[in-house]
Formats: structure tokens, C-alpha cells, sequence
């Protein structure tokens, strides 16, 4: 007969809510590789949080254990025994090590060679006298970003255990961690509810909760919460839409174990505040959902829908309190929008020099004016003459606002301000916008610049941070990447594939090495820092790993036409003439590996007396012009079509034609065209290294 309902519920003081959704998955693995790993049989592991608990379930659990025989190997059977069959101290040692007699040890063979052998048969247990030291070890196996230390037991969690409750039915699970013992005791609602609930049984542990205003099950409290707020809007006087931001509502779940919506509002006159100061102080400080006016094109309006965890029979008492806290919040941000703006933007610059970037490359002002130089390089690199004027601009001012109070206050909105400020200033839109999109994509698959000033401002910026932090040896290592370099990279293909820019990755890192005082060794460092970022990524996007070292190989230095080429190269890769291609291509390259490179280039004509051999020679010669072509102006179809057109005359090649002839003369004039040959499969990489 089964368990139905295994219980472990963890009682603490509110466990911060960023922690909470990582807990959770983190305990529904460990539970169920624990139950898997003592041979414990089950239905289902649920997991539950709120801000005071972590619970986990198993539902259907087995009562037993499921006995085990194991078959270890010992030592070589030669070893194990002497020459009169008699066991030897190893023998003797293994079986003692097992808990079994000498005498029971028998022979297995892996790999062709004898072992001896053990029997070891672990009997069945009752699960219920497994469980304790199985739930202790669940608790001792979370990990927080930050753990806690209280009382005088020395053990650490997120924040201090006041209770445990564990069940099997309505069996207790004894066990103790810290200084808490487990029981059947929970607790309700810290407002709501009952202090102390005994619970009978595990099945009836969510009801019991339930009934002391504990909605458990998250994805429930979730779907109340969404309902309230729904059901709010009946309250707006006008057409208002709540934003549901996920974030915030995930942070909310987690900060509430009842969730109460209410309305609040704020002075108008805060409107006039950029809406990202209003919506970053907001969500930030207090957690609140904005609002939006859709009679007004969906812009802000000056109402707000914060997530109480206390119903009281005045709701409006809940409300003052939380607009008084946002009032002063956004008094704070009126003045510091009013005092930056009293002196420009620009001034700021200079204020730079005293302002370290890192202690080994100087100032900000200094990383500003290596950015801005780099930055008009590929001005001119891109073609971008048109837009010189307003990159230097944009780059000159692209680290003006750190110095503002309001982005010492909100370090989130730096660059969202140097926008609005800039335009407070009169500086050219593009410039504007540029200081806001010099920082896009701010996530993988994120937004990226709308406009080239920004996309070539973000491009400059983070070609320079890739260069400098190698020049500091601050490069990544492992899982340490403190700089941020890979997203760096990352962000630069990014760009360079929305905006379809053929920016020569080699030349920009060369002349970001030169601006940077590196050399030839620091350089090919960096490129290959970030081609591995380049086939990262191309991986992520689904494409196979030879085709996207085949197509860096290729033109890896301009990461836009590396994506077009494997595109390509996909779209092609299981038509018939391609797999023959690459057949042929591996047998080129095997027959090559066992011969040496001989004097000649250009195979004669009069040593073929084979038509497919003629016909191999001539397409060789027809097609390397083109293909080189095809290469240099990134013409992928039409280099597509032109291997197309190699493969027939490859394969018929060798179905026709015994390389390794007889005669020395044709066979090695049939090399010297196997060698041109392979050189044309070198334009287009290795094909021969393709498994298909």
C-alpha cells in the first residue's frame, strides 16, 4: 500500500522573492533525484512557495524500497587468486571491503579481461525509515545568492526556520535540522491566521492553509491576483489599462501569501518626470503595476495598482500609506529632474577625468575619447560619412549622465536619461536617441539600435571594453566574467545582423588594438575570444555545429555574412548533390593525407586518358574564377550553384577514375588534380570535416 501524500513544508521568516523561483525548481530536482537515488517509487513531486514557506510533495509514494543486487568489480582474476587457485590478499581484502565471502566472489570479463567479483544485495527498507534523513538532506542541499546564520546550531538558510512540518499521511517524519524539530505544526497567516495549526493528515495540509488565508499553490494565487486587478478596472474613472509587467507580478507572488489589489494615485504634476523615472521608481522601490491612459495613446497616467498581503476592512488606510511612500519616492525625482537639468548635459564631460573606469585603464573620459575614436573609424569603415558629425557628438556625450543625480540615484536609467536630457538641451534627435541605443540589446534576443548613430556608437563601445579588459587581463575565465565580455560579443552580432552591417571584425579589432597599444599576439587573442562567441551563437539559433565552423571559417571575420553563409548552407544541406559533394570532398582529403605534396600545380592534359578526368580539370578551371567571385562578393546562392554544378563531374570522377593508378606518371598527375581540386573546396572551407 502506498503513501499517498508525502509532506515537507520549511516555515521561515519572508525569504526575500528573487530567491524564491530558483528554490523552487531547485527542490523539486532534489526531491526527485533523492527518492530516485534510495529506490523509492513514486507518482508526482510538487513544489510550493510562498513568502514564509517552501513545500514540497510526493504524491503515491511506495512504502518499500526496492532491494538492489549490484555486481562490483574487483580486482583482475589473475591477481585475485595464485597459482594453486588459493585467493590472494587482494581477493581477500575486496571480499571483506563488500561484506561477503571470499568464497562467494565470482569471475566477470570487461573488455576481455577476467575480474573478480561481488554479489552485493541491499535489502528493502521502509520508505518511512528512509524519509528522515532524505528530507534533512533536501533542506541541507538549498542554496540562496545569500544565506543566513541564527541561534547557535551554526546551520544556514535563506532566512531563520521556525518550524518544519513532516508528514507521511498522518505519521510524522522525525527528524531535526538546526535547532527545529520536525512535527505536524504550521502556521497560518501572519495576519489572518491562526499562529499554530495542527495538521492530521498531509492531504488536508492546503485546505487547512486555505482556510487560514495561505493561497499556496502559486499558479492559484497567481490567478487571483490577476482577477483582482481585472476587477479593478471598474474602479478607474476612464478608460485605463494596468500593465501587467511579469516581472513585477512574479515579485509580487512571491511577497504575499493572500493577495489584496488596490488602486492608488499620485499628483499629476509627476507626469512632466520622464515616464521611466516614474515607472523605475515604481516598480524598483515599491513593487507597484502603472497604469496607462488609452484615451491618451497609452501614455502614463498618475494612478498605480500595488499587492497588499493584509485585507482590512479599510482598504484605504493600505492605499494612503503606499501613495505616501511613492509621493516622497517621486518628489525625490522631480528635484533631481529639476537640478540636472539647470547646466547641460555637456558639461559633465570633463567632470569624467575624475571618475575611474578601472584602476588598470584609467578614466571614463579616457574610455570615452578611445570609444569615440574607434566610433568614426567605422564611420568610414561602414560608409557611414553622412553620420561622422553626429557619431563623434554622440560618443563624446555617451557617458555624460553617470554624473547626474538622477542616475547616481537609478543606475538603471542611465542612457534613458542622457536621451532626455540631451533633447532638453536641443541636441540633434539622432544624437539623442544614440545615448539611450548605445546600450541595445541589453538582453540576448533583445531590442537592438533603431537608428546608425546608436548601433555604431554601442558597436564602437564594446569592440574597445573586449580590447582593453584583454590588455588588463581581465578577460573571461571559466564561469568569472566580472566585465561582462561575452555579452559584449554577443551584443556585437547581435547589431551587426539587424542592422545587416559587413563590418570586418579583424579590421575593427585591429584598429581598436592599435588605439589600445596591443600587439599582433594580443589581437588574434581577441579574435578568437570572439569567433568562439560567433559559433555560440549561431548554435543557439539552431544551425549545426560543422556547418557554423564551416561557415566561420570561411568568412567568420564579417559575422553578418557568416549567418547568411550557413544559411545557405542549410537551406542546401540535404539535397543529393551536396551530401555527394561532401563525400567526394572526404575522399579527396583522405587520399591526399596519404601522399606527399608533390612540385606540380597544374596537372597535363596528355597524362588523361580519362574523359571524367577531363571533365573534372575543366570544371576545375571553369568554376575557380567564379567561385572566388562569388566568395568576395559574398554571393552566397550563386556560390551554392556553382558547387552544385562541381559535384556531378566529382562524383562521376571517381566512379570512373582509380587514382591510385599503376603507371607513377598518371598517378600522380591524377594527385596534382586532386590537390587543385581540394584547393577549390578550401575556398568554401573544410567540407571534407561535414558530417551529414
Amino acid at each position: 500500500m502506498a503513501l499517498k501524500n508525502v509532506l515537507l513544508e520549511i516555515g521561515t521568516e519572508e525569504i526575500p522573492s528573487r530567491f524564491i523561483p530558483d528554490a523552487l525548481a531547485s527542490l523539486k530536482k532534489s526531491a526527485e533525484s533523492a527518492l530516485e537515488a534510495s529506490r523509492i517509487a513514486f507518482q508526482e513531486v510538487r513544489v510550493y512557495a510562498t513568502p514564509r514557506r517552501l513545500v514540497v510533495t510526493a504524491l503515491n509514494v511506495d512504502e518499500m524500497q526496492s532491494a538492489m543486487v549490484e555486481l562490483l568489480k574487483g580486482p583482475p582474476f589473475d591477481s585475485a587468486y595464485d597459482s594453486q587457485g588459493n585467493p590472494t590478499r587482494a581477493a581477500i581484502g575486496f571480499a571483506k571491503g563488500k561484506g561477503v565471502p571470499v568464497e562467494a566472489l565470482r569471475e566477470m570479463e570487461v573488455g576481455g579481461v577476467r575480474y573478480v567479483a561481488a554479489e552485493v544485495k541491499q535489502e528493502s527498507r521502509r520508505t518511512i525509515e528512509v524519509l528522515p534523513d532524505l528530507l534533512r538532506g533536501l533542506i541541507e542541499g538549498l542554496t540562496f545568492p545569500k544565506s543566513m546564520y541564527w541561534g547557535k546550531s551554526g546551520v544556514r538558510f535563506a532566512r531563520p526556520i521556525r518550524w518544519i512540518v513532516a508528514l507521511a499521511d498522518d505519521q510524522v517524519i522525525p527528524f531535526t535540522y538546526g535547532d527545529v524539530t520536525s512535527g505536524r505544526t504550521t502556521s497560518g497567516h501572519r495576519f489572518m491566521g491562526r499562529k499554530a495549526i495542527e495538521v492530521g493528515n498531509a492531504a488536508d495540509f492546503m485546505e487547512l492553509l486555505y482556510d487560514n488565508k495561505v493561497i499556496l499553490d502559486q499558479e492559484k494565487r497567481l490567478q487571483k491576483m490577476k482577477s483582482a486587478i481585472a476587477n479593478l478596472k471598474r474602479d478607474f474613472p476612464g478608460n485605463f489599462e494596468v500593465e501587467m509587467d511579469p516581472k513585477i507580478l512574479e515579485e509580487n507572488l512571491y511577497l504575499v501569501e493572500f493577495p489584496v489589489p488596490f488602486i492608488g494615485s499620485f499628483d499629476e504634476r509627476y507626469l512632466e518626470i520622464p515616464e521611466q523615472v516614474l515607472t523605475t521608481s515604481m516598480k524598483k522601490n515599491q513593487k507597484y503595476l502603472a497604469v496607462r491612459n488609452m484615451d491618451k495613446g497609452g501614455k502614463l497616467a498618475n494612478y498605480f495598482v500595488g499587492v497588499s498581503n493584509n485585507l482590512v476592512a479599510d482598504m484605504g488606510i493600505i492605499r494612503e500609506g503606499n501613495e505616501r511612500v511613492l509621493r516622497a519616492r517621486l518628489e525625490d525625482a522631480a528635484f533631481f529632474w529639476d537640478e540636472d537639468r539647470k547646466k547641460p548635459l555637456a558639461t559633465n564631460v570633463e567632470r569624467l577625468k575624475s571618475v575611474t573606469y578601472q584602476e588598470k585603464l584609467g578614466s571614463v573620459y579616457d574610455k570615452v575619447m578611445k570609444t569615440q575614436k574607434l566610433a568614426l573609424w567605422l564611420c568610414d569603415k561602414l560608409g557611414m560619412g553622412d553620420i561622422r558629425t553626429l557619431v563623434e557628438r554622440a560618443a563624446y556625450l555617451s557617458k555624460a549622465d553617470l554624473l547626474t543625480s538622477m542616475v547616481f540615484e537609478f543606475t538603471e536609467l542611465q542612457g534613458v536619461m542622457g536621451e532626455a536630457y540631451a533633447r532638453c538641451n536641443g541636441e540633434d534627435p539622432r544624437v539623442s536617441l544614440a545615448l539611450r541605443e548605445q546600450y541595445l540589446p541589453q538582453m540576448a534576443g533583445g531590442e537592438t539600435p533603431s537608428d546608425d548613430v546608436g548601433a555604431v556608437l554601442g558597436l564602437a563601445e564594446r569592440v574597445h571594453i573586449i580590447a582593453a579588459c584583454h590588455k588588463a587581463g581581465l578577460e573571461p575565465t571559466g564561469s568569472q566574467d566580472p566585465y561582462a565580455l561575452r555579452r559584449a560579443a554577443r551584443c556585437i552580432n547581435e547589431i551587426l545582423w539587424a542592422r545587416k552591417y559587413d563590418l570586418d571584425m579583424e579590421a575593427a579589432v585591429g584598429e581598436s588594438c592599435l588605439i589600445n597599444e596591443l600587439d599582433d599576439a594580443m589581437k588574434v587573442k581577441i579574435l578568437d575570444f570572439i569567433k568562439q562567441r560567433l559559433l555560440v551563437q549561431l548554435k543557439e539559433k539552431g544551425y549545426d555545429h560543422e556547418l557554423a565552423t564551416l561557415a566561420i571559417s570561411v568568412i567568420g571575420r564579417v559575422p553578418n555574412q557568416a549567418l547568411r553563409l550557413i544559411e545557405a548552407l542549410t537551406a542546401v544541406k540535404e539535397e543529393a548533390w551536396f551530401t555527394g559533394l561532401v563525400s567526394s570532398a572526404v575522399r579527396v582529403r583522405n587520399i591526399l593525407a596519404k601522399t606527399e605534396e608533390g612540385g606540380e600545380s597544374v596537372p597535363q592534359e596528355a597524362l588523361m586518358s580519362k574523359q571524367a578526368e577531363k571533365a573534372l580539370w575543366g570544371e576545375v578551371q571553369r568554376l575557380e574564377a567564379p567561385v572566388r567571385k562569388a566568395l568576395d562578393s559574398y554571393d552566397w546562392e550563386k556560390l551554392m550553384q556553382l558547387l552544385s554544378e562541381l559535384s556531378p563531374v566529382v562524383s562521376s570522377f571517381f566512379d570512373d577514375v582509380m587514382v591510385m593508378a599503376p603507371d607513377e606518371a598518371v598517378r600522380n598527375n591524377r594527385l596534382v588534380l586532386l590537390r587543385r581540386c581540394n584547393a577549390l573546396f578550401k575556398e568554401v572551407g573544410d567540407l571534407g570535416a561535414l558530417k551529414l
